[in-house]
């Protein structure tokens, strides 16, 4: 069982971050992806960043924890959710965009690899991933969850022989240059 299965547990989470959304991450999206393209949010968490892209594409939120997903859907009937892990991604519907906002930084490097290769199936030809990481060179461990930063070279090695690199940048969340976001573009099929 997950950290956040236990609903106590995403409740306490959901107001700890109240207040905190990717706004200007998502206006980095929209300069990559057009509107009304499809788009799977991994680790939706409270879904806010849900909510704000849901303004301009068609949008399917997921996480790995029900709990997440429940409170989400009470507030938003007939919302479109998925239960996913972010490594297996266990779906057969396909997307023009992947987003994740600071989700991928609880695999580990091994399942980071994984979790590219699995968005690179279920990705539409051509299309769109961002995703946010913690910048730096470390693990840790917080409340049985991992944390892994990295650097750009770091996932370079990852995604570059898979993935057409449109942008990488660091950027403040917390303290000057604590992240860094990834903009991909899946690659065309050889002929």
């Amino acid at each position: 069982m997950g950290y956040f299965d236990d609903r106590k547990k995403a409740e306490e989470y959901i107001e700890m971050v109240e207040g905190y959304d990717g706004r200007e991450l998502i206006e980095v999206v929209k300069e990559y992806l057009p509107e009304g393209a499809s788009l799977l949010e991994l680790g939706m968490g409270p879904g806010t960043d849900l909510d704000l892209l849901r303004q301009a594409y068609r949008v399917t939120g997921s996480d790995r924890a029900q709990s997440f997903l429940d409170i989400y859907q009470e507030r938003n009937e007939g919302a479109d959710l998925l239960l996913l892990d972010a490594t297996t991604l266990d779906t057969d519907r396909s997307f023009d965009s992947i987003y994740s906002n600071k989700v991928l930084v609880h695999l580990s490097e091994d399942e980071l690899r994984q979790s590219f290769l699995r968005q690179e199936v279920v990705l539409n030809p051509r299309g769109i991933l961002f995703h946010t990481f913690w910048y730096g060179d470390k693990e840790e461990f917080f409340h049985g969850l991992r944390f892994r930063y990295y650097t750009e070279e770091m996932l370079l090695r990852i995604v570059e022989s898979r993935f057409e690199v449109l942008a990488m940048e660091r950027y403040t969340e917390m303290e000057e240059d604590d992240s860094i976001y990834l903009v991909l573009r899946a690659r065309p099929e050889p002929a």
